[in-house]
């Protein structure tokens, strides 16, 4: 039985890459998944999954210091949103990657990739290539001196499906995205769509001077706010104007509104 780790802080995209794994590896066994690097590291040293399928950016530690830790004993494919790193660390050497959102095409080839490196790694009893150690090393240092990719442009628009219909939504329409389950709702003051972008996705795509992040599960458009005040419990309660709810704010987002 082949078994494998996932790890990302975001439990949505751990919830797409597990069920794509179970489509495209059906006797892949998922032993555990992790919501930082921290964790990551003690779940792999305690289980020594044969895989270990890693997000780039986590708390505590990156998914490259913990595969730093992990690659003697696991095989390690990162899952990036950032092309850059596709481009410029991934294209040669024995490590693997996930563009996210994860395509069912891409994960496919992924593991059949996985399957042969596991036989040949059996059947020669051989140790992980050299070169590995190397190509981590110059991973930790390409995020040092890069930091988040730098982007020309925010983003100005959300493509949302409706039925059979793709619809262009400017970004000025949108009052608030709020995680919803596997999705992300989208709230103008005149409809609400659902999209597949990850909250996590859209604060490195959407101006930070336009959207603020009000809660874990929240992003709000800062010129649509109309007030915010205390509910009976002392929660900072949110109003935005076309929305005839309130967004609650979360006590580690307080800070944006000190004077309350």
């Amino acid at each position: 039985m082949v078994t494998a780790l996932i790890a990302d802080d975001e439990a949505p995209m751990r919830d797409l890459l597990r069920t794509r794994l179970q489509q495209a590896w059906p006797d892949l066994q998922i032993v555990a998944e992790a919501a930082n690097g921290v964790e990551a590291v003690e779940l792999g040293e305690k289980l020594r999954p044969d895989i270990a399928f890693l997000d780039i950016r986590m708390p505590g530690l990156s998914g490259i210091e913990a595969a730093r830790r992990l690659y003697e004993r696991s095989h390690i494919v990162f899952a990036t949103a950032y092309d850059q790193y596709a481009l410029d660390a991934f294209e040669q050497g024995a490590l693997d990657y996930l563009l996210k959102p994860v395509s069912a095409e891409r994960l496919a080839t992924t593991c059949a990739r996985l399957q042969a490196r596991l036989h040949k790694r059996s059947s020669a009893d051989a140790a992980p290539p050299q070169d590995i150690g190397q190509q981590l090393a110059k991973l930790t240092t390409l995020l040092e001196n890069k930091g988040k990719p730098e982007k020309p442009t925010y983003l100005r628009w959300i493509q949302a499906q409706v039925g059979a219909s793709l619809r262009m939504v400017s970004t000025r329409e949108i009052l608030f995205f709020q995680s919803d389950e596997k999705y992300t709702r989208v709230q103008t003051g005149a409809a609400e769509f659902l999209i597949r972008k990850t909250l996590k996705e859209l604060l490195d795509e959407l101006d930070p001077d336009e959207f603020w992040r009000i809660h874990r599960s929240t992003l709000v458009r800062v010129d649509a706010i109309a007030e915010v005040k205390r509910d009976l419990r002392g929660r900072q309660m949110l109003k935005v104007r076309g929305y005839p709810g309130e967004l609650e704010v979360s006590r580690n987002h307080s800070y944006l509104f000190q004077q309350m």
